[in-house]
């Protein structure tokens, strides 16, 4: 690891990935991982991408957007995303993602609840997988991106309000200081603070817990999703997430005695309500879902890896209920960023699930979220170009150029860190957990 880049990324899923892939191949980047490469949410996308498939469905994406965000949504950014989806799909058709077709060859629009049409691509039921390996392994060709797996981000480089890196634990525990001309937060969710989430237990809101500490603006910390539908466990692990697209396609909700209660296509917040109320009212930890409802096609071919995972836990849903339950899916709120994914730290930035570009209002709509980091990931490193332009006589580097040579201790004073405590990340851990839970507190309090 060198002591300056051009850009340094933290996170290696679809946000930062593409981020990556958008910058000019003379620019120097960092891209580090908390743990493996493919500990990452964006692996664990079931439904699909939404799409613009012609201009005629352009009210209708918009107002469902809307609709489901409960209208908390900014128009800008929903106008943002759907405008720029056609482009981001054939992008990444371009670079090998596979997407499902219909026998005459044309691409295979599917829907999820809360979706007013068929709009939505996907692979087999492992759409964030197909889509997250391809872009990695684009990211692994370039050869201007260094890759540094088990790398944590333990705080910020700031000064003036301005970020000039950030401080990291390598894979060798030693403490690190690294300067950047922009740095990318791309850290995804907060699942790892639940007892009960489809999140990587990895995930617990670190970039969150540092722009509170830097006074960096956040937005609707406590807007936080539950998916209706996880596979119901007695062990406690990261819940394996049913995806919507089986409602979609025709699943029913069932109660105890097999009886249908509820419309299976209501947005994700609403519909949990309607779980939790069922739930409550038949003295049971989980609800039935009906996957043999669905008879217009075989749902092993078309949810392969959700009926394996149901056959290894005991479960065969061709002949029997799935017991589902609602766990902590996905977090709408998080660091304040405008269109350029830009927060109110000069040569910071955030995309994908750590931060908040209005897009999602106060509830999320399925299959909407791949797209709106890939969109606004893109955004952030035209906005990192267009910046370097302005500043062509900066040479991209002099501000914190006087800095790099210092020592740690140094860097300490300049910079305000104590390099002992953020080695001991167990006490950092619980601080931060505290610090966001106590923020999602303030914030329903208002």
């Amino acid at each position: 690891m060198k002591k300056q880049y051009d850009v340094i990324i933290v996170g290696a899923g679809v946000a930062g990935c593409f981020t990556a892939l958008h910058l000019p191949p003379d620019r120097q980047i960092l891209m580090i991982t908390k743990e493996g490469i493919e500990e990452c949410d964006s692996y664990l996308a079931q439904g699909g991408i939404c799409v613009l498939k012609d201009p005629s469905d352009y009210d209708a994406f918009f107002e469902d957007t809307m609709k489901a965000g409960h209208y908390e949504n900014r128009k800008e950014s929903v106008d943002c995303m759907i405008r720029s989806s056609k482009g981001v799909i054939e992008e990444l058709m371009e670079i090998g993602v596979d997407f499902a077709r219909n026998p005459d060859g044309s691409l295979e629009f599917t829907r999820e609840g809360a979706h007013s049409t068929n709009r939505i691509l996907h692979h087999e039921d492992i759409t964030g997988q197909e889509i997250t390996t391809h872009l990695q392994a684009a990211v692994k060709k370039l050869p201007n991106v260094e890759i540094h797996e088990y790398t944590r981000m333990v705080d910020l480089l700031t000064q003036n309000n301005r970020c000039d890196g950030i401080v990291v634990i390598d894979s060798d525990g030693k403490l690190v200081t690294v300067f950047a001309s922009h740095v990318l937060l791309a850290t995804g969710g907060i699942g790892g603070i639940y007892e009960n989430s489809t999140n990587y237990p990895s995930l617990t809101g670190d970039s969150l817990a540092l722009c509170l500490k830097h006074n960096i603006r956040l937005e609707h910390v406590n807007y936080v999703q539950i998916h209706p539908t996880t596979f119901y466990s007695e062990k406690k692990e990261r819940r394996f997430l049913v995806s919507e697209s089986v409602r979609g396609e025709g699943a029913t909700l069932l109660d105890k005695n097999g009886n249908r209660f509820t419309n299976e296509l209501l947005p994700r917040d609403l519909l949990t309500a309607e779980i939790l109320k069922q739930m409550e009212k038949d003295h049971t930890k989980y609800v039935h879902l009906n996957m043999m409802a669905i008879t217009k096609f075989d749902i092993a071919k078309r949810f392969p890896h959700i009926v394996e995972h149901c056959l290894e836990c005991g479960i065969d849903p061709k002949k029997e209920y799935v017991p589902v339950v609602p766990a902590q899916h996905y977090f709408m709120g998080g660091i304040h960023v405008d269109l350029n994914s830009h927060t109110s730290m000069d040569h910071l930035y955030a995309s994908g699930e750590t931060c908040c570009n209005g897009v999602h209002g106060k509830n999320r709509l399925a299959s909407n979220s791949l797209l709106e980091s890939l969109v606004f990931a893109k955004n952030a490193a035209e906005h990192m170009i267009l910046i370097d332009g302005q500043r062509a006589w900066e040479g991209r580097q002099p501000r914190f150029i006087k800095n790099t040579d210092k020592s740690l201790s140094e860097l300490a004073d300049i910079y305000g860190f104590d390099p002992d405590w953020l080695l001991d990340t167990k006490e950092e851990d619980e601080e931060n957990k505290q610090l966001i839970w106590d923020e999602i507190d303030r914030e329903n309090a208002l």
